[in-house]
């Protein structure tokens, strides 16, 4: 099923081999990259099942060599009395020597010292065969848990190839929806113009991404922190503010507000910092692209986090 979907996917890229065919539109290339978001967030989830089973298989594993361990070393301490207690035996006679009954000066005594000795040989025997028994089945669950191991491993390195090509994919379709909404929201110093944007996730950092969106054209104001404007730290505020999250107005307290994240680590909605004194913030929307309040003179719009001071991340929700 997977790869069905995967060749349908990469059948649906475009990849301008054929001039003639009807360009995308914005629209067209946002649905396929939430199609895939879709399949790889489902493949996803299945290789975290897989992890989780891998774990317990390993932990089967090792309780079964502890086991094993334990019965062998109890197994060769047995054998050990067992090969001491034969020995007497034989020594002293035993039952099975009538030539040491016939000799013994006390007859009656022999017979109670035999009776004893035959009796501890038949328990420690009993211990022996519960030993191998023991033995047996550790060796077994020892088998078991490693084949058990091979699979679940061989399941999760399928796993991680499929989610490899797919996200490869969204990579690809994400290259041209991203630089197509880049185009069309106009370059720094240019025109912006409203682009309606998909951002990918449910949680509150992807809703208040997708809020922050919806400023787009609203007029930077130094100090402003909305409804009519904003400068970069009040959009921040704002957006996060609407999914009941509450931030400071100020970029050095935003800075410290949630977890540092490396840049490979950006999804939709995480905060993206630029300049070694962090004066300016914009909210990372996917694909190498953000949306920010930049300066004066200029308006809400999306842009691009290339060839800018990027002096790190902080994910504030998921």
């Amino acid at each position: 099923m997977v790869s069905v979907t995967i060749a349908a996917l990469l059948f649906a890229i475009p990849v301008g081999s054929a001039s003639a065919d009807p360009k995308p539109s914005l629209k067209e290339l946002a649905d396929q990259v939430e199609k895939m978001h879709t399949e790889i967030e489902t493949l996803s989830e299945q290789y975290n099942g897989q992890r989780e089973k891998l774990k317990a298989a390993k932990k089967s594993s090792e309780v079964a060599q502890r086991t094993l361990a334990t019965s062998e070393a109890d197994l060769a301490t047995k054998r050990a009395k067992a090969v001491l207690l034969a020995q007497n035996s034989y020594m002293t006679g035993g039952l099975a020597n009538p030539l040491a009954l016939m000799t013994s000066g006390d007859p009656e005594n022999f017979l109670d010292r035999a009776a004893t000795t035959y009796a501890l040989e038949q328990q420690q025997g009993e211990e022996v065969n519960q030993v191998t028994r023991a033995m047996d089945a550790a060796e077994r669950a020892r088998a078991a848990a490693k084949k058990h191991i091979d699979e679940v491993q061989k399941l999760v390195s399928e796993l991680e190839s499929r989610r490899d090509k797919i996200t490869k994919l969204v990579a690809r379709v994400e290259s041209n929806l991203y630089s197509r909404a880049l185009g069309e929201a106009g370059r720094p110093g240019t025109r912006a113009t409203r682009v309606n944007l998909p951002v990918i996730g449910d949680g509150k950092a992807a809703q208040a991404a997708r809020w922050a969106l919806t400023q787009q054209l609203k007029p930077y104001v130094w100090g402003a922190e909305g409804p009519g404007s904003y400068d970069c730290s009040g959009l921040v505020m704002a957006a996060y503010q609407r999914v009941g999250i509450s931030l400071p107005h100020y970029t050095g307290s935003q800075w410290t507000a949630g977890r540092h994240i490396s840049r490979s680590e950006l999804r939709a909605g995480d905060l993206v910092f630029f300049y070694n004194d962090l004066h300016h913030v914009g909210i990372y929307l996917g694909g190498g692209m953000m949306v920010h309040a930049p300066q004066t003179g200029d308006v809400v719009r999306i842009a691009s986090l290339a060839n800018r001071p990027f002096a790190g991340a902080v994910r504030v929700a998921d």
